[in-house]
């Protein structure tokens, strides 16, 4: 038999006597309901007709007393609506009539309320004819009227206390019937219940026995014990299930015999392909736990072969910054996002210092987790050597060439003073450019010059609390001339308590300068120019934005370096200014950026520290 047979056989008897006890519920409630539709239409209505006549009769009583005190027109129109009202609830009350004695007392009702009618119209009629009724009749009323309007009044009385006493009889036998119908249906939920508990426990020993067996198996298999059988003696599913799991182990020990030199053969493989990597390579995981470094991260960090099996990140790489950078990757998923310059780490190797261009890239888990990160390092110390030496050739070559183009411009300048007057026009217009380039020339020196300084680190500083406020007054009075001449509006956006910087005043002056020039070059005529300051943290940001052209967005990482020009767009400068900015916001601890769309200008911002 399968275990589906067994599960429908097992339940189909609560079932069945869970259908017959809603069958005797249902049965009994139609019963309850027939019960509760008697007592409204059998019982409710001959009491509600019996109350309604109650009403009316005394209305019309106090009609009688109205009559007898002289207000004959108001008393017998009241008699007379409550007559209609008595008759109609009357008749109601005749047409349900179905007890036992209800007929009687309705006729006695009727017989009543005529001869009490007949009394009215008597009244009636001498206080017609004759308006001071003798009191006579006041005597007549309390023998002959009171009496008989005592009578049809005891007669609804008992109408409704019968009707009542029926409604009562039949309330008790509704609740007799639902409590039987209550305890048929514990008595078989109960033993529906008991059938089914008995089932369950005897199916689940069924099902649960085999299953630990496989439970066991499978521990054993996931240990690597793939000679384990399991022993299920059931012809159910669960035994097919057993027989179709001793021979997927069969197959398991068997494919396991064919891939492990597989498996041992691609390990070989990656270990080598590892090996061969010149770079370095240094796997962690979320924790910053070394799970694998190879040959060449283990030569730059010193360490023996296997040095790194219980050491952590921060154990062999003195660099906290990576550190940091590692956890916000493990910890958000995104990969940091730097400047070249920014991923360069310094490593003491005996007396000499190498560099390192670092990269985090992350090892994806299951879904969108992470299982790690591999940290790469690339040894750049020859570069750094021959940018240093070229840095030094440029600074050697710049010093050289300055004193000749110097005696060059004195030259040119002194032929232009003493000569120009002999000369035709096109060899003055010569000897013009020749001046207009040799002052290039010197500028462009200049420039290396103040740019091999920097990036020698040979830059002096003279810091002090500067107000930004005076820097920008400063730049106010040089520009004016040329804003006017050009027509262009120059706009400061200055908080009045806008913080004193840490700064050298000269140095931060001549970036405001370069960057001021910049904008004035590129924005037409009548355009605008906007010099702003705000706190941020403990930083002041600094930004220059103009309605210019604009920078493509490929060159708005690039313009920074050395000697780049935007292609398509006029530029009179040698391309070092922007280069110099970066370095001279880098040396107060700061950072630079542009800000721009084609078409909508530039915005160039820097940061510099707040003094405290």
């Amino acid at each position: 038999m399968t275990l589906k047979k067994k599960i429908l056989l097992g339940y189909s008897v609560p079932c069945v006597l869970i259908a017959l006890a809603i069958l005797w519920a249902t049965i009994n409630l139609i019963t309850l309901g027939k019960s509760s539709d008697a007592v409204l239409k059998e019982n409710y209505q001959s009491i509600r007709a019996a109350d309604n006549m109650l009403d009316a009769l005394k209305e019309q009583d106090r009609a009688i007393l109205f009559l007898l005190l002289g207000d004959s027109q108001s008393a017998i129109t009241q008699f007379q609506e409550n007559e209609a009202l008595f008759l109609q609830w009357l008749t109601r009350a005749k047409d349900n009539i179905t007890i036992e004695g209800e007929r009687s007392l309705i006729q006695s009702i009727e017989r009543g309320f005529s001869k009490y009618r007949m009394k009215f119209l008597d009244i009636a009629d001498l206080r017609y004819k004759n308006q001071n009724l003798p009191v006579l009749e006041k005597i007549r009323y309390e023998n002959e009227i009171h009496p008989i309007y005592a009578e049809i009044q005891t007669a609804c009385r008992q109408l409704r206390n019968l009707n009542e006493e029926r409604m009562y009889a039949n309330n008790s036998q509704a609740v007799s019937i639902a409590n039987k119908t209550i305890g048929s249906l514990i008595i078989v939920a109960t033993v529906a219940i008991i059938v089914a508990l008995s089932f369950s426990f005897l199916l689940s020993h069924g099902i649960v026995q085999p299953l630990r067996r496989l439970i066991t198996a499978s521990r054993k298999i996931a240990a690597g014990q793939y000679a384990v059988r399991v022993d299920v003696e059931t012809g159910d599913e669960i035994g097919q299930f057993a027989e179709e799991f001793n021979q997927m182990i069969a197959k398991l020990a068997h494919y396991n015999e064919m891939n492990i030199e597989k498996i041992i053969a691609e390990k070989q493989k990656g270990e080598a392909i590892l090996a061969s990597i010149e770079d370095g390579l240094i796997f962690l995981d979320t924790s910053l736990k070394v799970t694998g470094i190879n040959p060449a991260a283990r030569f730059m960090l010193g360490l023996q072969f296997e040095e790194y099996a219980s050491l952590r990140l921060n154990d062999i790489l003195p660099d906290r910054r990576i550190c940091d950078l590692i956890e916000n990757t493990i910890k958000t998923g995104a990969q940091p996002l730097m400047d070249e310059e920014e991923r360069i780490v310094t490593i003491k190797q005996g007396e000499n210092l190498r560099y390192y261009l670092f990269s985090i890239d992350k090892i994806p888990g299951k879904e969108t987790n992470l299982s790690g990160v591999v940290l790469l390092l690339r040894d750049i110390t020859h570069m750094k050597q021959v940018e240093h030496l070229k840095s030094e050739f440029i600074m050697a070559a710049s010093h050289e060439l300055r004193t000749p183009l110097t005696s060059i411009g004195m030259s040119i300048d002194l032929l232009m003073e003493h000569a120009a007057d002999n000369l035709n026009e096109n060899d003055l217009e010569l000897l013009q450019a020749a001046h207009e380039e040799v002052h290039r020339l010197k500028a462009l020196i200049s420039d290396l010059l103040d740019l091999s300084k920097i990036e020698a680190g040979r830059i002096d500083l003279e810091y002090g609390e500067v107000p930004v406020k005076a820097l920008v007054e400063h730049l106010e009075k040089i520009f004016k001339a040329q804003l006017e001449e050009k027509s262009v509006k120059l706009i400061t956006q200055l908080p009045e308590n806008l913080p004193n910087i840490r700064a050298d005043g000269n140095k931060i002056a001549w970036v405001l300068t370069n960057l001021l020039s910049n904008a004035l070059r590129y924005v037409d005529e009548n355009g605008h120019i906007q010099i702003s300051g705000k706190k941020v943290g403990t930083t002041i940001h600094l930004s220059v934005k103009d309605d210019g052209p604009g920078i493509p967005t490929e060159y708005q990482t690039k313009i920074f370096e050395k000697f780049v020009k935007v292609k398509g767009q006029k530029s009179e400068g040698t391309g070092l200014g922007l280069a110099i900015c970066k370095e001279i916001v880098r040396a107060h601890g700061g950072t630079i950026w542009v800000e721009s769309k084609l078409g909508e200008g530039s915005k160039f911002i820097f940061t510099v520290p707040i003094a405290k």
